[in-house]
């Protein structure tokens, strides 16, 4: 059997690689820029190796009962791990993906194949556009994780932004998105003021020494209009490999402070991460 050997290509908006994992037969890492984007393993669609993928995915497993299939709209695509990774835990999902990179789109399907059957929709296209022109009521779950390089492009932190993610989604649906940031949390704390303007619930999820301020790293951000399962999620994040902390009610209040909600025309992208700062989860 041949080995796999990496592959490099000039994408639509940077450099894609393609890199084998050497411990594990049939997985791959994506990189863009130099930067770690997604991880697939084709023969366990199920395994999560990034802490962040595995949050999101401890979430998808609490939003609706084990294995029911839903309707979900992912925003940026990379190697698209949770589209497989849904098509896997809860088959007959129908899912529909957004990523602006047509070129790394085709890289990833013709490398990285989706399974037949998935039910995944894939669409070359800006993800707020795509997200304005989207039916009202159509997505049990919106999943947000659209990095420009490394930043969150500043036209989807916005109220504007917010108002459109409401809705898409459905009166139980859950948003769900991967942000970054560091202490002092001028983002992180602007994006759950401006979603708490759409959203009655709003959860936090990261790990303790991000929230404590030690490092830059990654948040979790879920919002609804209905009670997420806290508890079912706090037992999932703490028994993680990395553990997580699940904020929400008072502490989420608290985490906000007297942040603002953020308007199109002030609305920024996320912070540079320092280098080094997305090491492999």
């Amino acid at each position: 059997m041949t080995e796999p050997i990496p592959v490099t290509r000039n994408v639509d908006f940077g450099v894609a690689k393609l890199m084998p994992d050497v411990d594990r037969e049939c997985a791959w890492l994506l990189m863009v820029d130099g930067a770690p984007q997604s991880y697939v393993d084709l023969d366990a669609p199920e395994h999560l190796e990034f802490e962040y993928a595995r949050r999101l995915g401890h979430v998808l497993d609490t939003v609706a009962e084990p294995g029911s299939p839903l309707d979900v709209l992912h925003l940026g695509g990379g190697g698209l791990t949770l589209p497989r990774y849904l098509a896997a835990t809860r088959p007959g999902s129908r899912q529909d993906v957004v990523e602006a990179d047509r070129a790394l789109l085709e890289l990833v399907v013709e490398h990285l194949p989706l399974p037949d059957g998935a039910g995944v929709t894939l669409h070359s296209a800006d993800a707020r556009a795509w997200l304005e022109a989207a039916p009202a009521g159509s997505a049990d779950v919106l999943v947000a994780d659209v990095f420009g390089g490394s930043r969150v492009p500043a036209h989807l932190t916005s109220v504007a932004y917010a108002r459109e993610a409401g809705r898409v989604l459905r009166d139980d649906g859950v948003y769900l998105a991967n942000l970054a940031d560091a202490a002092p949390f001028a983002f992180l704390r602007s994006q759950l003021a401006t979603f708490a303007t759409v959203f009655e619930e709003l959860v936090l999820i990261a790990e303790p020494a991000v929230l404590r301020g030690r490092r830059f790293g990654n948040a979790i951000l879920v919002a609804a209009h209905h009670p997420v399962d806290i508890p079912a999620l706090a037992r999932r994040t703490a028994a993680d490999a990395f553990p997580a902390r699940v904020e929400h009610g008072p502490g989420v209040k608290h985490f906000i402070a007297d942040a603002r909600p953020v308007r199109d025309e002030e609305a920024v992208p996320s912070p540079e991460p320092p280098d080094g700062a997305f090491g492999i989860g």
